[in-house]
């Protein structure tokens, strides 16, 4: 049976930090004097930090300079790392673990392929770190989701083609990048959102190991008909 490998997207699938991206992003617009609601903070999922940035400046349509701008990227981080560093076990969500230990049992590895750079400090955090074979991060990459660079360099950690990789994203941007690396594309939240993706499910937990089965089972009928 061929093997599949599993490229798994940090907030939203694994834990859940837009709570704190959205409380730092909302200190910083306080400060720049404008409201930054949580409706405003779904256009900042799954984009970068200077890009986000620069959403939320239009959002307040406020202009700075690029060193005022660097000045306001780290004091974001800082406020947002205030929030990550009292982060435990506890806000793994729902079926993270029960699909790990799935994958582990079939043999399956996985790495993490996220637009934040504070992905290995998070991991750590909730004590998940060890259990992937490798992290593509913000430091590893130089092209944002949608492009696929950060699910290319997964598949490469994970010593498969493109096409053997399963990627697991909640965010429109990311479903696209998975799309664009020719990998199967999971959609973890609301499926007319992430409509792209090749399956929807609201959460980890409702992932069987038989679907994963399927997938591997898939992927062996595709490569006896080449």
């Amino acid at each position: 049976m061929n093997k599949i490998g599993v490229i798994f997207d940090l907030d939203g699938v694994i834990v859940d930090t837009a709570k704190y991206h959205f409380l730092a992003w909302k200190d910083l617009a306080d400060d720049l004097g404008f409201e930054f609601t949580e409706t405003h903070n779904e256009l900042l999922k799954g984009v970068s930090r200077v890009r986000s940035l620069e959403i939320l400046l239009d959002i307040g349509k406020v202009e700075l300079s690029d060193e005022i701008k660097q000045e306001y990227l780290i004091s974001k981080n800082t406020h947002y790392l205030e929030y990550i560093n009292k982060m435990g076990s506890e806000e793994i969500l729902p079926g993270v673990i029960e699909l790990l230990d799935t994958l582990d049992n079939l043999g399956i590895k996985y790495v993490l392929g996220s637009a934040s750079k504070n992905a290995p400090l998070i991991l750590k955090q909730v004590n998940l770190i060890k259990r992937f074979a490798g992290i593509v991060d913000g430091n590893s990459v130089s092209k944002a989701k949608p492009d696929p660079e950060v699910f290319l360099i997964g598949a490469k950690k994970l010593n498969l083609q493109p096409e053997h990789c399963v990627v697991f994203e909640d965010a429109i941007a990311g479903v696209e990048a998975a799309n664009k690396a020719n990998m199967i594309s999971i959609g973890i939240g609301d499926e007319q959102t992430l409509h792209e993706a090749d399956f929807n499910f609201n959460n980890l937990t409702e992932i069987s190991s038989s679907f994963i089965k399927e997938l591997m089972n898939r992927k062996e009928k595709k490569e006896q008909r080449i």
